[in-house]
């Protein structure tokens, strides 16, 4: 019974039939993110209904800062799944539990930490995305109320990304709808009925985060011996090595992140520069973009953990094919969802809102949104590559071509000098992502990884 247990979260993806694997792997991450990328619209539509585009314009610039303050759990929390797959791959179990206890300590700590700095730096930061005045109280108090509850953001993603690095999905999901169905039901009590407006929304996101972490610490109490910790107080002593790993990797993660949220925020900034009816149809858009970019994001994750695995494990035919495979599936959903972004622009962004002017601008985003689908789907391939075999410096070095150099020039560069203003803005940020997608997939086809030293 201890081993049927055991298996139920943590899997050996190094055997078996790959293709398969992947996929079924791969479908719980997809539908979580599905529902994240939800629970943000819920936000936007209940918003964007009651409040009007001075609300979708708030929420779209305080998310961006939340975004941004979230970076930190995000990158720890990648480097600890790295470090994860590979215990597990190597079947080091010992190691799994002080690593796990470990990344606890470490992200609650952090934590603490950006909830201060959140709620210390909310409006300067504000004011310096040129947040349009109609706007600013709205996002002001969306991002205060957001930074008190950003622990259990942090929680989320620690949990989350464990159970990736153990080869299990389906928690996660669970989870993640527990979060999606909370936050609809406060969002239209506060908004809708108590009229709270964008405050009500951010009080049901983070009410939403914190029934999800509180749901998934009592469901891992309950099954610790097949999550692999303990759970005592003891066993959240920071162990020095597994430090000195999720540090060694969490670090550049984080500052990966970073550097693409730097980007976001400036590229948000221009298009505030605009107007208000600017910065909600770029608000919107996001939300609907996000919907392609999380789904197909399951493939990153699936491929991140299975290549830790199999690396892990010696099996370098098995990884490159993890890459192959995470290629077909992320091009089948891009080239499904390009056909429906062109054929039905209007009523995606009518779901959000009837404001004319948002509606003409909606167009303007969606063309010069589908340039960076290519990059995308190649991307979730290499990106899952190259956090899985624990590259995290390389990762960094290409998000920052991506972001601080790509993203910010291109964006400047095409709206603002050559003329093309809202578009060429929309157009910079899209094709960005050719920075990081083109440079990770020679780096994957030259094979000089195979001799790399694993962190573990």
């Amino acid at each position: 019974m201890k081993n049927k247990s055991k298996k139920k979260i943590i899997h050996d993806y190094t055997t078996g039939n790959l293709p398969k694997q992947m996929l079924l792997f791969s479908l719980p991450f997809m539908l979580s993110n599905c529902l994240q990328v939800f629970y943000g619209i819920v936000d936007m539509i209940v918003v964007g209904h009651f409040v009007g585009r001075e609300g979708l314009s708030a929420v779209s610039t305080a998310s961006q800062v939340f975004n941004f303050l979230n970076m930190l759990s995000l990158g720890f929390a990648m480097g600890g799944q790295v470090v994860i797959a590979q215990l597990v791959g190597a079947k080091k179990t010992e190691d799994l539990q002080k690593c796990i206890g470990t990344l606890f300590t470490l992200v609650a700590g952090l934590g603490v930490v950006m909830t201060g700095v959140g709620i210390a730096v909310c409006e300067p930061v504000l004011r310096l995305l040129q947040t349009p005045e109609e706007a600013f109280s709205m996002a002001s108090s969306y991002l205060y109320i957001c930074s008190a509850g950003l622990l259990f953001s942090f929680g989320y993603n620690l949990v989350a990304s464990i159970l990736r690095g153990e080869g299990e999905s389906v928690q996660p999901c669970i989870y993640i709808a527990v979060a999606a169905v909370t936050n609809l039901l406060f969002d239209l009590l506060f908004v809708g009925v108590f009229h709270w407006g964008v405050a009500g929304a951010a009080a049901a996101t983070v009410l939403g985060q914190a029934v999800s972490f509180i749901w998934s610490i009592i469901y891992l109490l309950h099954h610790k011996e097949a999550f692999g910790f303990d759970f005592k107080l003891s066993s959240f002593r920071p162990d020095k090595k597994q430090t000195r790993n999720i540090i060694s990797l969490g670090v550049p993660f984080a500052l990966r992140s970073a550097a693409v949220h730097v980007s976001m925020l400036f590229v948000t900034s221009l298009v505030n520069s605009v107007g208000v009816a600017a910065s909600a149809v770029f608000g919107v858009g996001l939300k609907v973009d996000d919907v392609v970019r999380k789904i197909s994001m399951g493939f990153n994750y699936a491929s991140s953990a299975m290549v830790g695995q199999n690396i892990a494990a010696g099996n370098i035919r098995r990884t490159r094919r993890v890459v192959y495979w995470s290629w077909i599936y992320s091009a089948a959903v891009y080239l499904v969802f390009f056909v429906i972004y062109v054929t039905n622009i209007e009523f995606l962004f009518r779901l959000f809102t009837d404001d004319a002017e948002v509606l003409g601008l909606a167009p303007v985003f969606v063309r010069a949104i589908v340039w960076s689908f290519p990059a995308m789907a190649i991307m979730r391939g290499t990106n899952g590559f190259i956090s899985g075999i624990g590259n995290s410096s390389l990762g960094l070095a290409f998000s920052l071509l991506d972001g601080l150099v790509l993203r910010i020039g291109l964006s400047w560069l095409l709206g603002t000098v050559c003329g093309l203003g809202l578009y060429g803005y929309f157009l910079g940020y899209g094709l960005a992502t050719y920075g990081t997608s083109i440079p990770g997939a020679v780096y994957f086809l030259a094979g000089r990884w195979k001799n790399r030293k694993l962190k573990i």
